[in-house]
This record gives structure tokens, C-alpha cells and sequence, in this order.
């Protein structure tokens, strides 16, 4: 048996796509072929400094008291993971997005490892920023001896080129419980006969959007609503907006929602809508895809790897409708297009779901990350 150690700077409970990524994949792989640990950040005192979860093993540094502990993640992690390793003897580690490398420099344990890149922001405000150019030396050593870089689009793909990374690249995206998202009923959400939702789920975060989204509400019929699950710090922006535009009793914001329960959110809306300024990939889109429900998106990022428009992707099968970012006329203007050919529109539903069914299943991702990954690094200890 294997043994693996994981960085990444938050684990559940607190989720996002990253998280989602580690626990779908190591539940997938065998206990007996590869045991996970995983060190992460204590974000509260509430949380158990050492837990199991799923077939991880949770190792939590700091006191969870103050934003010191944030600061000083990255040499505790190391210090960790050093004595971790002294007791485990891991065969490889896993960095979960680039700035995961600065504890897997610091501990500088000699072992393989593989860097995934899942992040969502923009290159420039990943690696030009003046806090992080201070360690760039760092963080390209980290990059350039990775033993493989997994990133989940042919986009993110290439920012670990740019990063002068020369070795084997895979473009494993990450992937959706189709079944799930494919089944279920709708929930009750206080929608009333005759009305037209569109949804969101996802943080309330600037490179999502949302704004753009209420901003083509006066450009639509009274009749549609606007839906977003999940917690954010443009939360209070994004209301003060719809009070300004008029149109806050259509635009309705619930909380966070896990996976598990978000397929009856999906089922109970009519399109599904995030016009990202940014995007790695978006687990979301493909949860969109799986439950039945047109995708509204642009193709910033990772999403041009599977949003196909018929208008700017001939050569493709069309698998949703694609705006420019930042253009609340061209939202409303697809929304109208849906709306007015609902047999064009489920025709590109079925192509889409089908695309999800065939591609981003989590069995398949977990057998891709086993074999095209985690082998190659484990076994070259």
C-alpha cells in the first residue's frame, strides 16, 4: 500500500470545488492501493485538530482564533508534514492548487508530488500581485519540480508552462455526480405557476458575476426571477443593486446548499446562469448540464472546454448559449431565446447532458487521477 499526503488550505466542512475534487476522488480509490492524508487549516476552534473523513486522514494546524493562523499556515503545515512523514513514510504528495507548493518547498521532504491547478481567479491575480511576486522564486521552484501538474482545463494547463513547468501534463477535469444530478424532484422554493427562474449556484464572489445577472433583469419580463445559492462577500452589494434597479422582489438569495442536496435547487429552476469574469472550470456549469437545465455562461477560462454556442462554435455540437462578460444585454437576450424555442433549447439540453454523462462522471475522473497520476508519482519513490 501507498501512502499520500495532501496540502490544501481548507477541507471540509468547508467546501468548494477543491475540496469536492479530494474527497469525490479518494473515496473512488481503494483504501488498500493508496492511503490519503490530508493537512489543512484550522479555521475555528470548534474543529477536531485530527478526524477521518471519508478515506482521508484530517490533520488541522493552528487555533482557528485569529488571522496570525492564516499567516503562519505555511510553515506549520511544513513542520507538520515533516513529522508526519518521519512517523508514515509517504511515497508522494499532492499540492491541491499553486500556493499549496510554498509548504511542500518548505518541508522539503524529497518525495515526488503532483500540483493541481483548480484555481478559479485570473492568472494575473494569481501571480502578479505584489504579495505574491515577493515569493515567486518560490512558487516557480514548486512548479518546475512537480513530478506531474493535473489541471482540470486545457486553460490552467497552460499556466504551468508559463510557469516553467517541462514535465508531464495532464488535463483531468474535475468532475459531478451524474446520477444524482440527473435524478430527484424539485423543491419547493416559493415559485409560483407561470414563472420563469434563473439559477446560480456558487460563492457571491466578484469574478461570478452576479451582478450582471440582476443587471439583465430590467431587461426581461416581470415574470423571471433570479435565484443564487450560496454565501459570499458581494452578498450586500449585489442586494443594494436589485433595491437600485427595482428589481429586488425578483431576486432571491438562499444559503449555502451541499452537494448532496443542490439536484432538487436545479430541478425546481428553468436555466441555469453564471457569467464569470474568470473561470478555472466550474463544477457547477457541469452539475447545470447533468440536471436537465440550459446553461447561460461566458467562456472565460476552462468553460470554453465544454461550452459550445451555435453561433460562435459551428464546428462543435452546441452545448449551451455563450456571452460576452460583462454584458447584461446579452444575457437577457439568450434568456429570450430559450424561452422562444424551447425545442432548439432541449436539444442542446440533451447534447449537454450527454457530454456530462460521457466526460465528467466522478468514476471516470478518479480512475484517470489513479492512473495517469497518482501511479506515475507513487511509484517512482
Amino acid at each position: 500500500m501507498k501512502r499520500a499526503l495532501i496540502f490544501s488550505l481548507a477541507y471540509y466542512p468547508h467546501v468548494g470545488g477543491a475540496e469536492v475534487a479530494i474527497k469525490e476522488i479518494t473515496n473512488r480509490i481503494a483504501p488498500g492501493d493508496v492511503e490519503f492524508h490530508l493537512v489543512t487549516m484550522r479555521f475555528s476552534p470548534q474543529e477536531k485538530q485530527e478526524e477521518k473523513i471519508g478515506n482521508v486522514f484530517v490533520y488541522r494546524v493552528g487555533s482557528g482564533t485569529s488571522y496570525l493562523s492564516k499567516i503562519l499556515f505555511v510553515p506549520r503545515a511544513a513542520r507538520l508534514a515533516q513529522t508526519l512523514n518521519h512517523q508514515k513514510k509517504f511515497d508522494g504528495l499532492w499540492a491541491m492548487m499553486s500556493y499549496m507548493l510554498f509548504p511542500v518547498a518548505l518541508a522539503r521532504l524529497r518525495l515526488p508530488y503532483v500540483l493541481t491547478l483548480q484555481e478559479g481567479d485570473s492568472y494575473d491575480h494569481m501571480f502578479a500581485r505584489l504579495r505574491v511576486f515577493l515569493f515567486l522564486p518560490l512558487l516557480n521552484w514548486g512548479f518546475r519540480h512537480a513530478a506531474v501538474v493535473q489541471a482540470i482545463s486545457n486553460y490552467l494547463g497552460g499556466w504551468a508552462r508559463k510557469r516553467g513547468f517541462k514535465g508531464p501534463l495532464e488535463v483531468i477535469p474535475n468532475g459531478v455526480d451524474t446520477k444524482h444530478f440527473s435524478s430527484g424532484t424539485a423543491r419547493d422554493i416559493g415559485k409560483k405557476s407561470g414563472e420563469v427562474w434563473l439559477i446560480h449556484t456558487g460563492r457571491l464572489v466578484t469574478k461570478n458575476a452576479l451582478d450582471t445577472v440582476i443587471e439583465a433583469l430590467p431587461f426581461l419580463p416581470p415574470y423571471i426571477h433570479f435565484f443564487s445559492i450560496g454565501t459570499g462577500p458581494d452578498k450586500q452589494k449585489l442586494e443594494l443593486l436589485a433595491e437600485k434597479l427595482g428589481v429586488a422582489g425578483r431576486v432571491h438569495f438562499h444559503p449555502f446548499v451541499f452537494n448532496i442536496e443542490l439536484s432538487g435547487y436545479l430541478k425546481a429552476c428553468d436555466i441555469f446562469v453564471r457569467p464569470s469574469r474568470s473561470e478555472g472550470m466550474g463544477n457547477s456549469f457541469i452539475e447545470a448540464f447533468a440536471a436537465g437545465l440550459p446553461v447561460i455562461a461566458t467562456q472565460e477560462g476552462g468553460i470554453a472546454d465544454f461550452l459550445f454556442d451555435a453561433k460562435r462554435n459551428p464546428d462543435q455540437q452546441t452545448t449551451g448559449w455563450a456571452v460576452d462578460k460583462n454584458s447584461p444585454e446579452q444575457i437577457a437576450q439568450a434568456v429570450k431565446d430559450i424561452l422562444a424555442n424551447p425545442e432548439q433549447a432541449q436539444k442542446v439540453v440533451q447534447t449537454a447532458r450527454a457530454l456530462a454523462l460521457a466526460k465528467y462522471d466522478w468514476d471516470l475522473i478518479a480512475k484517470d487521477m489513479k492512473e495517469k497520476v497518482f501511479d506515475r508519482v507513487l511509484l517512482t519513490k
